[in-house]
């Protein structure tokens, strides 16, 4: 009975550089890692939405760079991959999503409370930390929502390529 898929299911080695859904990888790395960094290096305060913010760039981090470097080594040529691709980076399009909405709203509260901080008259260090915190979740919610949009194209690729299978 002839197979339904090729031999060559996904690409791997040097290939995944230039085939279009893992072309994302890289910049997945670098967004996914920049939220980690920001939410990391502000007070992780409230702990509920900024612990799930962080859990998800931390797993997702580290399951990407795994599945990286699977693809880079060559063992995702079974069958079984393309389905495991596209269901990886639509759980990652989940998580990142709900941590982007859930960041956002903790910089929308920590604006409030910079303003009111501002209104009262607290020292100008406190003001100065308020607003530094701030800016720096300004930025991660910035590359949580690129980050997002970053595993979505490639979950939208990669079903694309797993249709094609």
């Amino acid at each position: 009975m002839a197979s339904t898929t090729s031999g060559d299911v996904l690409p791997s080695g040097g290939r995944i550089f230039t085939s279009i859904p893992d072309v994302f990888f890289l910049p997945e790395f670098v967004f996914g890692g920049l939220v980690w960094i920001l939410v990391a290096s502000t007070r992780v305060n409230p702990e509920n939405p900024l612990g799930w913010v962080m859990f998800v760039s931390v797993f997702c981090f580290v399951l990407t760079t795994l599945w990286f470097f699977i693809f880079l080594c060559g063992a995702n040529q079974s069958s079984i991959w393309p389905s495991l691709d596209v269901l990886y980076h639509f759980l990652a399009v989940v998580f990142y999503l709900s941590a982007s909405v859930d960041l956002a709203f903790i910089t929308i509260v920590n604006h409030t409370a910079l303003r009111t901080a501002e209104a009262v008259g607290l020292s100008p260090s406190t003001i100065f930390e308020l607003l530094k915190i701030y800016r720096l979740d300004i930025a991660a919610v910035v590359m949580s929502y690129v980050a997002t949009l970053l595993y979505f194209l490639h979950a939208i690729f990669s079903a694309i390529r797993w249709k094609k299978n």
